[in-house]
């Protein structure tokens, strides 16, 4: 056990000073004693404050726990902590990396902040938590060590990935990453900023943490450390969520969706979202205020892979030129801003107000001994909702979840859409569904656009890119080593074949993610991703690969003009046009930063010739698949 062996073990030295020095640590036995914790450390309170003593402005409130009826509800004081900033990451050490270091933003060497974060935890009661990234076969052994009254974070990594309780740890666990928290210190150091800044030494990943939202540290620090893990070792982690579908007539399709945050990863995995009627809402007509329906009498069955994070390690691989990957997470970390009121959607309603184990609930407006209900989003504002809304849902309550590795026949990427028509134009000129050539979806995730509208961090302007498979925010290393990986990746799986689905809106319609879901049903029912040439054509935008000439749906046509966009009354050719401008300007803008000098010989020619303007069939002889029947 830990609390009485950690002297033998073989712990950083600078880990070992802060557990000698400081007033008593604990190593959670289980998730019950985590969250009795996240209480104060009482069984029976209703409401306890997460405070911290901070020089100069005597006591913060940091968050407020909640104990409801299903579970904790967590509440950031600040509104700024219910986000992930997106530019919080810095990289302290001088291993190669292209991203912004501690040192160029403060103009300072973070060893003297090092050992300050030091010598606060040892000032702290703590909280030490061993688990694995990734999980035990393939990932790395971790520590977090935080101040005992943030247990509602150590809880949430708990969750999250694989906890070690106290009692197993071995006495050779010798961990390759370790967390530390240090949540006043966005006061002190950051001006109320959140800071996660990474420190690579040969063999042990640090990462602090200066702040309580577990997004960019417990949720995307962790998967930087798997990043890193698998750039060392020639392999990636996927972006992305993963469904088994399976028709009504028994046939099983298995899609893995990337995208960037907000790109629709969480949704994937739910059933599709009808109308009280039972009837499907396509899309509503923001000029004309027309509705678009379909009937759909039995949606497909779906099997859930993972949420966000997709390991795809070298050893899961087959023989069958198709993709494996394995859930590299023990619990998923849903948004639900769409879910705005009740009935919008009964399956993840019914789960989380009445799951089999207490959850952790973050920005919902939980109440004492009450039911925390996931459509009563904290309010930032006098009729402002906060648009982040999460909760943590472990795997194992999710019902049908596969826990096996599965072979990808779809690789879907997705994007946030804005509105778009011929008076105001905008990259929003997506069908309902796209088909891409492999060298086109490589370009996709290089550039990985935010996209419209985006509510998982604090800033979202336009066609903003979060780069390399849409992981790029979370890596510490170099863009071109991961846009290589992943190019050898999309080699060594010829079979598995690529789709780009649009969110929000089609045009000038308002779709939420009907998109997504219809090119579900549609793809599974039809068994695949594989056509007729009578049944594409190539999209007026290169860059959108292959359009649907058409789209049927359980006897029912999907309108040409949601199809192929230039036929939108509301957009037509000069409106899309000016779309395609627009996205020709963000690739133009972004791919360059990949033409290093290390850049595999293929990729610099899939890039030269996507800058040069290169036709679809360009791009297609360069990375050639079998796209048709």
């Amino acid at each position: 056990m830990l609390e009485k062996h950690w002297k033998e073990m073989r712990l950083p030295s600078d880990l070992i000073e802060v557990l000698s020095g400081c007033p008593g640590f604990e190593v959670p036995r289980d998730r019950e004693t985590l969250l009795r914790l996240a209480m104060g450390g009482s069984q029976t309170a209703d409401v306890f404050d997460v405070v911290y003593d901070v020089p100069g402005a005597g006591q913060v409130q940091e968050a407020t726990v909640t104990r409801c009826k299903n579970g904790l509800s967590i509440n950031y004081s600040d509104p700024r902590m219910r986000r992930r900033d997106p530019d919080c990451m810095l990289v302290a050490d001088e291993n190669p990396s292209d991203k912004e270091r501690f040192s160029d933003r403060f103009g300072r060497s973070f060893a003297p902040l090092r050992a300050e974060t030091f010598a606060w935890l040892k000032s702290q009661s703590l909280i030490v938590l061993p688990l694995y990234s990734g999980g035990r076969e393939f990932g790395s052994p971790m520590l977090l060590v935080a101040p005992r009254n943030a247990a509602f974070f150590v809880g949430a990594l708990a969750d999250l990935q694989e906890m070690l309780p106290g009692e197993q740890v071995p006495r050779n666990f010798e961990p390759t990453a370790i967390i530390y928290l240090a949540p006043p210190f966005r006061h002190t150091h950051f001006g109320g900023k959140q800071v996660v800044v990474h420190n690579r030494f040969e063999g042990l990943h640090e990462i602090f943490a200066y702040n309580l939202y577990p997004g960019p540290s417990a949720k995307k620090g962790v998967y930087g450390v798997l990043i890193h893990q698998g750039e060392k070792e020639g392999w990636l982690t996927a972006h992305a969520s993963t469904v088994q579908v399976v028709t009504p007539y028994d046939n099983i399709v298995t899609i893995l969706h990337e995208g960037a945050s907000g790109g629709g990863k969480s949704e994937m995995l739910e059933p599709v979202h009808r109308e009280p009627d039972g009837q499907l809402l396509v899309g509503r007509n923001l000029i004309s205020g027309e509705k678009r329906l379909l009937s759909l009498p039995r949606g497909c069955e779906l099997r859930p892979v993972s949420d966000d994070m997709a390991l795809c390690h070298p050893a899961l691989q087959a023989d069958d030129g198709k993709l494996v990957v394995l859930d590299a997470e023990n619990a998923w970390f849903l948004r639900f801003n769409h879910i705005s009121r009740y009935g919008t959607d009964p399956y993840w309603e019914g789960l989380c107000c009445h799951p089999a184990e207490p959850l952790l609930m973050l920005n919902l407006d939980g109440k004492p001994r009450s039911t925390c209900l996931i459509w009563e989003h904290i309010e930032e504002a006098p009729g402002r909702t906060c648009p982040n809304p999460r909760v943590i849902m472990p795997r194992r309550l999710v019902p049908g979840v596969i826990s096996d590795p599965v072979s990808v026949d779809i690789r879907s990427f997705g994007i946030r859409t804005p509105p778009c028509t011929r008076e105001q134009p905008s990259f929003g000129i997506f069908g309902l569904l796209h088909v891409l050539p492999p060298a086109l979806a490589w370009l996709w995730r290089l550039v990985a656009p935010r996209g419209h509208d985006n509510p998982s961090i604090t800033e979202s302007d336009g066609m903003m890119s979060e780069g390399v498979g849409s992981f790029w925010p979370f890596a510490t290393g170099r863009r071109v080593t991961q846009a290589n990986l992943l190019l050898r990746q999309i080699q060594a799986t010829p079979r598995t074949r690529y789709i780009l689905v649009p969110n929000q809106h089609v045009g000038a319609w308002e779709t939420g993610f009907m998109p997504q879901w219809l090119a579900r049903e549609y793809l599974a029912r039809r068994g695949g991703a594989r056509f007729r040439k009578d049944q594409l054509v190539s999209a007026r935008c290169p860059l959108l690969g292959y359009a649907m000439r058409s789209m049927q749906i359980e006897g029912t046509m999907m309108p040409h003009w949601m199809l192929e966009l230039q036929l939108q009354e509301e957009i037509g050719e000069e409106g899309y046009d000016q779309g395609a401008e627009m996205l020709y300007d963000f690739f133009g803008r972004e791919l360059p930063a990949f033409l290093e000098p290390d850049l595999d010989p293929l990729g610099r020619e899939i890039i030269e010739c996507c800058l040069d303007g290169g036709s679809l069939g360009a791009l297609e002889k360069l990375l050639p698949q079998d796209i048709f029947l």
